[in-house]
């Protein structure tokens, strides 16, 4: 085409060439490209016959450019295209003009003038975007706002460090000193024999450095501080999750039922040797016909009066005590839990210290355990089952805090009710619920911190020639990865509170403790499960492969979703003490305060539901965390008054209240988590309110305001169907999550770092420096 006397004679027809050079770009040439082309030289009545025919010769189908011709026309296209200005927006019938100018006497004819509306109509036909057109041929001048974006510190790292530590910052850092030895320095382990071992003798470690006797009184041994125990614990969890668990099961379960249940003669005789793991033991509750229902358990002590004694027996084969760690190859004691039996009576579930095995493995007289094998994940724990036929146990192994058997045989207990003494008993043991969460968030931590490290400098990808940008640039890998940043952070702060409120506890704060434990442990272990997967999938390859560690703390934390309560037993479990609160707060109301809680809410419904605040759009309204705070406590107050309703009409109805809470299962979960997530947007916003760095906290209320807004987005359905939003308000909701993304990518990387996650800990090649 460009060596056609024609083309060199008539320098008018370059103003084709860059359309001509589009629509053959791909190889193929449409119906509609060929028609809307031709459509267009018939209509220039400045073209000869001569021409016509000859431009429409290069529409030929069958008869396409060879590569040599169509390099050729793009060097020629380059010529006029490389002294263009982007910011002008040049079309192709511009670059093709200017083409024309160059190959002729460099002005502008009047033909060429004319023949610019009809080729724009063209662009335009065949979707051509104008503004790209000189990218198309000069790649190298697209400079773009993906492209840009990187990594910026608005904050003192150190400074939110401090701030994430709180008071237990010295412990924190002699916790990661010590996993960060070379002693404790990841390594293949070819049996489980040999992984087993290893985690036992990091849990020895630990102990010698006073790490597991931590929450222990200090008359036996102990440091007498339980929150540096809960800190000890959720940094560990940055390192090897089996030995966090044998470390939690070893110095958490068992010792921590032997001092919460048991009295001062069990505190003298066994807690220093837990504490340095002279004494290995096992904490036996669960069952394998009974889990989650503890007051179901099977096992039986019954208690022996001539011999003072107690006989522990497995009445069948789904009374064993199973899942048990420690119990395969460790431990040499433990808590078992078991139907108390005196005088042929049952007292309810009781616990008592057992024999299982002395110093040299022997097993005791009638306990026979078998190890569970391999599992999903945490194999570096000796999970076991265990069978007791008719066991001896010494009256004084009795854990009497809540029961005993006096000098004369007689079942005592300064607690009158089964049930309640049931609760209580197990009250003492939530501690367990507060760790396993702080755990399994700091599994997020680590898994959040390789996902954002690596994302923020892995290229992929760019504009059209230009160099690519890393994948953390993208818009949608944003929203994989940074909504769960936030969430972290609300955690960390919110378990923080939930510490605060246990160690603090009075008896009359105890049911709402155990419920806002039982929830945050739901609410944070299904958010770590998440959030792996997400970092998994969003390191593509790299996080499948077992050196960048994902795939470990996915496996090893599943299992956090299910142990120290199922998640979604747990959550029936908060949703029926809200309920409870609720029926109280009825309870105890006179006629005038039943009638201001009615005008309270039809003032909610005034204030709240009426047409501006339901349709408002406005960015300073919608990240407003008065409007956050209104939104999250309207959907908790308005799932539970309507659990409570349909509760009241299934029961009055005549249906029975076990089939009503059955029909009803959903519901409550939607209680639970609506209350839940009501109470983290509380302690992350006081949180910010507290901050006095004002990096941290612009940064902060960025992630707060992040966190509350990707929860209206996720129940914008039940929003929209409670008349509470608008859709042009959720679709604006919608809209801001994407930008609190935006923003907070260059921060991403720095709040991360804040974790001060020691780099060998880490240990993935993709987040290295």
């Amino acid at each position: 085409m460009l060596t056609s006397p024609l083309f060199k004679s008539h320098p008018n027809l370059h103003v084709f060439l860059p359309i001509l050079y589009l629509v053959w770009s791909d190889a193929v040439l449409t119906p509609t490209e060929v028609k809307a082309i031709n459509d267009l030289i018939d209509h220039q009545g400045w073209l000869s016959n001569e021409e016509i025919k000859f431009l429409k010769e290069q529409l030929n189908p069958q008869n396409p450019p060879t590569p040599d011709e169509f390099k050729g026309w793009l060097n020629e296209i380059r010529l006029a295209a490389d002294n263009m200005d982007p910011a002008t927006q040049p079309r192709l019938v511009d670059i093709g003009i200017r083409l024309a100018e160059l190959k002729g006497d460099g002005s502008l004819s009047p033909e060429l003038a004319n023949a610019r509306e009809s080729m724009v109509n063209v662009e335009e036909t065949l979707g051509l975007i104008g503004g790209e057109a000189l990218f198309s041929f000069i790649p190298e001048k697209r400079s773009t706002i993906t492209s840009k974006v990187h990594t910026e510190r608005t904050f003192s790292i150190d400074t939110m460090s401090r701030l994430l530590d709180g008071d237990q910052a010295a412990i924190i850092q002699k916790a990661k000193t010590i996993i960060s030895d070379k002693e404790f320095a990841y390594r293949e382990m070819d049996t489980l024999a040999e992984y087993r071992g290893q985690v036992l003798k990091w849990c020895k470690m630990l102990a010698d450095q006073g790490f597991g006797a931590m929450a222990y009184p200090k008359e036996y041994g102990g440091g007498g501080d339980m929150a540096a125990y809960f800190a000890i614990m959720e940094t560990l969890s940055y390192h090897e999750l089996s030995m966090v668990i044998k470390f939690g099961v070893q110095f958490g379960l068992w010792g921590m039922s032997v001092y919460f249940l048991g009295t001062e003669k069990h505190h003298k005789k066994y807690l220093k040797d837990i504490g340095t793991l002279e004494l290995p033991g096992c904490f036996a509750m669960t069952e394998t016909g009974h889990g989650s229902n503890v007051k179901g358990i099977e096992t039986t002590a019954t208690y022996h009066h001539p011999t003072r004694s107690f006989i522990v027996n497995t009445p069948n084969e789904l009374a064993k005590k199973e899942y048990i760690g420690n119990a395969a190859l460790h431990g040499q004691m433990a808590t078992v839990f078991a139907k108390l039996i005196v005088d042929g009576k049952d007292y309810g579930v009781s616990a008592l210290v057992v024999p299982l095995r002395d110093k040299t493995g022997k097993m005791a007289p009638g306990v026979t355990i078998e190890d569970c094998g391999r599992k999903m994940g945490l194999n570096g724990v000796d999970n076991g089952k265990i069978h007791f036929n008719n066991v001896s146990v010494p009256y004084d192994n009795l854990l009497d805090r809540f029961c005993s058997v006096t000098p004369e045989g007689k079942f005592d207990s300064p607690i009158a009710s089964d049930n309640r003494r049931f609760f209580t008993m197990l009250g003492t043991l939530v501690g367990g619920r507060i760790g396993i969460p702080r755990s399994g968030n700091a599994a997020s931590k680590a898994g959040l911190t390789i996902a954002l490290r690596y994302g923020d400098k892995r290229p992929q990808f760019g504009p059209e020639g230009g160099a690519e940008v890393p994948i953390l640039n993208y818009r949608i890998h944003q929203r994989r990865l940074i909504p769960y940043l936030a969430n972290v952070y609300a955690l960390h702060f919110t378990l923080q509170y939930l510490t605060n409120r246990f160690l603090k506890r009075s008896e009359k704060d105890m049911q709402e403790i155990e419920a806002l434990a039982a929830g945050l442990k739901s609410f944070t272990t299904w958010n770590t499960t998440h959030c792996l997967q997400e970092c998994r999938e969003a390191c593509g390859g790299k996080g499948y492969l077992s050196e960048n560690r994902i795939d470990k703390m996915k496996n090893d934390t599943d299992i956090y979703t299910t142990f120290e309560g199922d998640n979604t037993v747990l959550m029936q479990l908060v949703a029926k003490s809200r309920l409870s609160e609720f029926k109280q707060e009825f309870a105890n109301m006179n006629l005038f305060g039943v009638l201001n809680y009615v005008a309270d809410q039809a003032t909610t419904s005034i204030t709240e539901k009426n047409p501006f605040i339901t349709r408002s759009t406005d960015d300073a309204h919608l990240l407003d965390f008065e409007f956050h705070l209104n939104a999250f406590e309207y959907r908790e107050r308005d799932i539970l008054t309507s659990a409570a309703k349909r509760l009241r009409k299934l029961i009055t109805g005549g249906m029975d209240s076990f089939d009503a809470f059955n029909v009803s299962q959903s519901h409550l979960i939607d209680v639970a988590s609506a209350h839940i997530e009501r109470v983290i947007l509380e302690q992350f916003i006081h949180q910010v309110s507290e901050t006095k760095d004002a990096g941290c906290r612009a940064v902060l209320t960025k992630l707060c305001q992040l966190f509350a807004l990707s929860h209206l987005e996720k129940h914008r359905g039940w929003y929209l169907e409670n008349g509470y939003m608008e859709a042009a308000k959720t679709k604006a909701i919608r809209k801001l999550v994407s930008q609190l993304c935006w923003d907070l990518r260059q921060e991403a990387v720095p709040l991360v770092d804040a974790f001060k996650i020691p780099e060998s800990c880490l240990g993935a090649p993709i987040a290295k420096r």
